[in-house]
Parts: structure tokens; sequence; C-alpha cells
């Protein structure tokens, strides 16, 4: 039995591994940014996001079937090869490009682009309805490939996925079934460079492997409660979850 396998460590992995399900059944991409940092607090960050895939690839199985019946096609098929491109740099870049440097420029982007949705809700020109904007393939390579960048070093991918996809104003339902889809092709895209860094070692998949009930719960806790939300609710929560998700990662970019 790993070392690590402590009180201390559960008191802080189960909170962590908690939020990220949550995120996963579809409250908000913008929780599950708070995964990695919160068990980085009793582990090595490189080691929490190893213990993390696995768990999440476990997530993704249990949140595809949940959303089976919902997606938008176009969507994942526009923003997933950039995805995919991202992950590719991640790989070739890990050893070179600092972690904060790359927490500082999705928390800037981030927290600009919810404020800017606050300001347009509830700012002094609110009355005037914002049309959803149509897809843009160089943009959805654009932030796709920052979103499979930032899940590769980070599991920090949904506030990229979210600047692309939210103002479009997809159905919540068909909003969730593509976000699920892309994090669940990039999760399993993630496991052979994950592998071939050695990550994915004999400790930490004994690790991962106590903590997946708390996944399982958690992620179908997620779905069951974003089902039966508004999209005048659910609008509103994932930009205000995406804002402290980007004031968390501003925090943990910052030099000191």
């Amino acid at each position: 039995m790993p070392d690590t396998l402590t009180l201390t460590f559960f008191t802080f992995a189960i909170p962590a591994v908690l939020l990220v399900g949550l995120s996963k059944g579809g409250i908000g991409g913008a929780i599950g940014l708070l995964g990695v940092p919160l068990m980085s607090m009793v582990v090595d960050p490189v080691k929490a996001a190893a213990i993390f895939l696995p768990i999440l690839i476990l997530m993704d199985i249990v949140a595809l079937w949940s959303w089976r019946h919902y997606n938008d096609r176009k969507t994942l098929l526009v923003i997933l090869p950039g995805g995919i491109i991202g992950i590719a740099l991640g790989w070739a870049t890990s050893a070179y490009v600092s972690d904060d440097a790359l927490r500082l420029v999705i928390a800037s982007a981030t927290i600009l682009f919810t404020v800017r949705y606050f300001w347009q809700v509830y700012g002094p020109n609110s009355g005037r309805p914002v049309a959803p904007l149509p897809h843009r393939p160089a943009a959805a390579t654009f932030w796709g490939a920052l979103s499979g960048y930032a899940s590769f070093v980070a599991h920090a991918g949904g506030p990229p996925f979210q600047i692309y996809v939210l103002p479009m104003k997809l159905d919540p339902k068909s909003y969730t079934g593509a976000s699920i889809r892309f994090f669940a092709i990039v999760n399993a895209v993630k496991v052979i460079p994950y592998f071939f860094l050695g990550a994915l070692d004999q400790e930490n998949l004994t690790i991962s492997a106590t903590l997946l009930p708390v996944a399982l719960v958690a992620t179908m806790m997620g779905a069951a409660v974003v089902k039966h939300l508004k999209a005048e609710v659910f609008y509103p929560m994932t930009y205000t979850l995406a804002f402290f998700a980007g004031l968390k990662l501003l925090w943990d970019g910052l030099p000191f």
C-alpha cells in the first residue's frame, strides 16, 4: 500500500474528487479546475495530475452513459481537432513551458470572458438581446488547442472550451453532452503521452483505485442535478463558476 494513503491525503483528495465528479456530471466544468490544485496540497502537482487521469476516464464513462441522448455534433467536430493539437503540443513542450505561465494566460482570458458576459446580461444595456455566435473554425481551433494543452498539463481545459462554446447559447443539455464527449476523447488520448512519460505507474494507479467509488457517486449526482436546470439558471451558474475558477488559476500562477 503506498505511503501516500494517509488521513491527511484523503482529507484533501476526497473533496477534490467530489468537485471533479460533480463537474463531470455537468455542474459547470469550471469547478473541475479545483481538483488538481486541491490534491496538490498533499502530493506533488505532477503526481496529482497522474492520479486524476484514470479517475477522469472512469468519470467520462459514467457521464457518457448519463448523457448518451444529448450532444451537439457540429460543435464537437469543429473544436475537437484543436483539442488533439493541444495535447500534442503539451507533450512536445512539457519540459520547456512553465505551468504558471499557462495558468496566467488561461486565467486572464477566463476572467475577461466572464466579466463580459455579466456586463452584457446585467449592465446598462442588459435589455438588448445578444444573438448567439455562429461556429468560427479558426476560433474553434485556437480555443480547442488551448483547452487540449491545459488539459494535458493540469486537467484544466474547461475554461478555454467554455470561452468558445458558451456564447453560442446551446441548449444546456446539448452543451453538456458536447462538453462531456470532448473531454472524454481528450482524456483518452492523454493516456498515450502520460504512459510514455512514466506517470501511470503502479503506485499512482493504486491511489486512483481507492478514490474510484467517490468519483462514481459524484458524477451521477452532477448529472442528476443538471438535467433539471433551466437555461436561465444553468448559464449564470456556469459563468459564475468559470469566474471563480479563473481567479483560482490566477492565484496559482502568480509568482509569490
